[in-house]
């Protein structure tokens, strides 16, 4: 994109629809008279009396515990330098959106017009009763130094200079995994550092608590290298590297040097210097948007070479989101009272740790075309890699307890580490009991898309939480090929099972059993030999429908409906009528909400929403949910008479008598469904206690149509479609379904075969 067309765009991205990056979002309703008294006055008096008796209690009772400030005088900010507080702030919103985007951490900015330390550090630490940590930024060294030292010493909360510490433990993280890479130990290596400032000296810090050797550190700046005796330029924080040695330039410094670290400006590094340095030299050429020496130019003075930059647009990229969101997370929900160094190098194992196992559906997404096995073009995550909010966090909470700085210790870990990855995905926690009870009683699964990517994704990870037995069907090189491109540790006839349908001496018995089944249909017998080794759908339904298989699940490829209709034609509805139906989950915010019936039923008879709405009550309580039905429609509790109306309206009442032990009502509005104070005003007696959580639709189109539009207007996860009455476990995807959404079929599937198991005894 050009420089004018991308400053033109990213203007816009701050100016529309509202200025700013930022709003405040209350976390309570304040609807009626009552919720006023309880959020303010007079309600709001009892939990400033427990706070004021136990101040403990305050990250229980407000926002504190979540909310932390990113705090600068605008004295460095990015590549603009010392542009003042004011123009800073939108870098400041933009990392506050990190922040919540990344870790789900509130953030306050605040940008202070002040450049004495002293005065800025009064500042600053009389804010500690409002926030649980302090993030400072883009503040000019040495006073920044200066600045976090008295800060750390004043609060007791968490302080944290992210250009300093978040830089460093990343980098940590790429230096500690490209020594593992070449076999060097950190404590033999020697370091030669360009540049003396914030982030470079913390840096070289927490690379001496990893234990790199003081003595084999070349630090330089503007001046040269910093030396024993030197005085030119030199303060506290230098002169902890002044090292006894006859170098003076980077060109007598950087012989024989393992590592370099560029931290200050293009140029720095050049092909003949390179050269000079030890095998397998490790580079990180950090400075943005032009760093020390480019890629390109390094590789060609040595092959041998590995690189790290700033820039996403090579690999290894050192990137501070890496870092920061994920150990204020940890250090919050700990209560810590400072971020010390055994946390910052348990953040360092944590995410060097991550790139030796697989990559995920969400990583390979974000970054296609991209090699992403851990080598030297992969040393460090990727920022998008959703596995960073459960690894790092429990690894600083860990640290923290061990170290003695957690307030607030978590003793259950394994409930924790749920608790993170429901960040990542809203159905974790939804899901988990589902997923404890599939890995419990793990069943043998068909899926008819073997070779899709996406699919072979979801395997590892099914493989990992064992809740299933896969069976994948597709050629077996092609699998094989795509498992060794994706980086995944399956490995065929242990881990799963392939069965290859392409196969010409693939047995009769399966196409002789579906002739059986769909001969009186019009299916001749060479047009089931034909199906069978076409279709995977098919050839999956019917290893479940021979019993050689469990269940099978198929859809990340093609039409729901043309997939139904392949498996409807031989296996049998479980009921009389015949009917079938589509459930759906969506995880938002404020919990749970079912929708039926969004792929089956066009249009629905009124016995037909009867049992649809039997069977969302059931998939409610799959889940421990207390339903609470509406059966939805254009009229609200009689304002219409048409046969829609009167359809779902007679639905409810049939529903009523047949479940009695459920609250359910309608006909009814979205709006009134799911606003409980609006429903009273409308029909007082009606059945639901609350907000709806079952939403049972007139048709298709409506169920359709609001399932698209809730997806796409909020960040809700789908749970879902499951598949009701059919007499064998096959269950249809949908096309946008995720890795994780496979993965959470696949338990539904297991647990369901496991509860007919149980129901049949």
């Amino acid at each position: 994109m050009p420089d004018r067309d991308f400053k033109e765009s990213a203007i816009r991205y701050h100016t529309h629809p509202t200025p700013g990056k930022l709003a405040i979002r209350p976390t309570k309703p304040l609807a009626n008279k009552r919720d006023l008294a309880r959020a303010y006055s007079p309600g709001v008096a009892y939990p400033c009396e427990i706070i004021a008796e136990s101040p403990e209690r305050v990250a229980e009772l407000t926002a504190r515990g979540n909310l932390v400030a990113v705090v600068t005088n605008g004295t460095a900010v990015l590549g603009l330098g010392n542009i003042g507080p004011l123009a800073s702030k939108p870098v400041m919103e933009g990392k506050a959106v990190l922040f919540k985007k990344f870790a789900h951490i509130d953030v306050f900015d605040i940008e202070i017009d002040e450049t004495d330390v002293d005065k800025f550090v009064d500042i600053v630490a009389s804010l500690e009763p409002t926030f649980g940590g302090i993030n400072l930024e883009d503040i000019k060294a040495p006073e920044c130094f200066e600045i976090e030292r008295q800060l750390r010493e004043r609060m007791n909360i968490p302080v944290f200079h992210d250009d300093q510490h978040g830089t460093a433990i990343v980098a940590a993280a790429a230096i500690y995994n490209g020594l593992r890479l070449v076999d060097k130990q950190i404590e033999d290596i020697k370091l030669v550092v360009s540049g003396a400032g914030a982030a470079s000296i913390a840096c070289v810090d927490l690379l001496v608590s990893m234990g790199l050797n003081k003595n084999n550190v070349r630090m330089l700046d503007r001046t040269g290298v910093i030396y024993a005796g030197r005085t030119e330029g030199m303060n506290k924080y230098k002169q902890a590297y002044a090292v006894e040695t006859n170098d003076r330039t980077i060109d007598d410094a950087i012989t024989d040097a393992d590592l370099f670290m560029g931290l200050s400006g293009p140029g720095v590094l050049n092909g003949e210097l390179v050269k000079k340095m030890a095998r397998d030299p490790l580079i990180l050429a950090m400075s943005n948007p032009t760093p020390e020496i480019m890629p390109e130019e390094a590789i060609a003075a040595r092959p041998d070479a590995i690189l790290a930059t700033g820039r996403s647009d090579y690999p290894n990229q050192v990137n501070n989101v890496l870092c920061f969101p994920f150990i204020f997370r940890g250090a919050l929900d700990c209560g810590a009272t400072t971020i010390n160094e055994a946390m910052k190098k348990a953040a360092v194992t944590a995410i060097a740790d991550l790139v030796h196992r697989e990559i995920t559906e969400a990583v390979v997404e974000a970054y296609a075309g991209e090699e992403l096995k851990f080598g030297r073009n992969y040393l460090i995550p990727k920022p998008f890699d959703a596995r960073l909010i459960e690894d790092v966090p429990l690894a600083v909470v860990k640290a923290a307890m061990e170290s003695g700085v957690a307030t607030r210790p978590i003793h259950d870990l394994d409930a924790y580490r749920n608790r993170l990855q429901s960040y990542v995905s809203g159905s974790r926690l939804f899901m988990q009991p589902t997923i404890d009870l599939a890995r419990a009683n793990p069943a043998k699964i068909a899926y008819a898309e073997g070779e899709n990517d996406d699919v072979l994704l979801a395997m590892q990870a099914i493989i990992d939480e064992g809740i299933a037995k896969p069976v994948l069907l597709g050629r077996p090189s092609v699998i094989e090929a795509k498992i060794a491109d994706l980086g995944l540790r399956i490995k065929i006839g242990s881990d799963v099972q392939v069965m290859n349908i392409d196969a010409s001496d693939l047995e009769a018995k399966y196409w002789q059993h579906y002739h059986q089944k769909v001969g009186r249909s019009g299916v001749s017998v060479e047009a089931a030999k034909t199906t069978v080794h076409t279709n995977a759908t098919v050839m999956a339904g019917l290893l479940v429908d021979m019993g050689e298989v469990d269940g099978m699940i198929c859809g990340k490829v093609g039409r729901f409906d043309r997939h139904l209709k392949h498996l409807s034609g031989f296996i049998q509805p479980s009921r009389p009528s015949g009917v079938l139906s589509s459930i759906c989950a969506l995880l938002l915010e404020d919990g749970p909400l079912i929708i039926a019936d969004p792929f089956v039923n066009v249009d629905p008879t009124e016995d037909e929403i009867v049992t649809i709405a039997q069977d969302a009550i059931e998939y409610a309580k799959r889940f421990d949910i207390v339903p609470r039905v509406a059966l939805l429609s254009h009229s609200n509790f009689g304002t219409y008479e048409d046969a829609s109306a009167l359809k779902m309206k007679q639905a409810a009442a049939q529903l009523r008598n047949l479940r009695p032990d459920v609250q359910i009502d309608g006909e009814m509005h979205s709006l009134s469904a799911l606003n409980p104070q609006l429903r009273d005003t409308i029909f007082e007696h009606n059945q639901i206690d609350g907000r709806a959580n079952v939403l049972i639709m007139p048709n298709m189109d409506t169920a359709s149509i609001a399932l698209g539009l809730i997806r796409s207007l909020t960040e809700a996860r789908l749970v879902g479609p499951f598949l009701y009455g059919l007499e064998k476990p096959v269950h249809i995807l949908i096309p946008s379904v995720s890795g994780r959404g496979i993965l959470n079929m696949t338990a539904l599937a297991v647990a369901d075969i496991h509860l007919r198991k149980v129901s049949a005894n």
